[in-house]
């Protein structure tokens, strides 16, 4: 078994970047209502497609977070190689369903285009 390289963060260090990534959370929640609450003023094939957008980001930002209060957390460097492996690893899987979500729904959005534009 490979010797573990432990640190010690002071609890004061600790609570900091606990707070400040709080902080940061709740910024970024303000801001993505206010996103949504503006979606409205979007032409209607176009709507869905914003939504969902800020779905995913929304999504993706708490993944973020929480993997940010884990390191803050973690006590030596092999859990943070742990920690890191494993958020990549979803953000790689997630990324792809992601994307194919968005195909699909940019998609059925340019076909109500079409059709609205060619209604009479």
């Amino acid at each position: 078994m490979e010797p573990s390289i432990t640190f010690e963060v002071p609890p004061q260090i600790r609570k900091f970047a606990e707070e400040s990534v709080d902080q940061t959370e709740k910024a970024i929640s303000s801001f993505l209502q206010s996103a949504t609450s503006s979606i409205g003023a979007m032409p209607v094939p176009m709507t869905g497609v914003a939504k969902h957008a800020l779905a995913i980001t929304e999504a993706n930002l708490q993944e973020s977070f929480a993997h940010a209060k884990k390191l803050i957390n973690a006590k030596d460097l092999s859990e943070v190689i742990r920690l890191q492996s494993e958020f990549l690893r979803r953000q790689f899987d997630l990324a792809i369903n992601q994307a194919k979500q968005m195909t699909a729904e940019t998609t059925a959005a340019a076909r109500d285009a079409e059709i609205r534009a060619v209604a009479p």
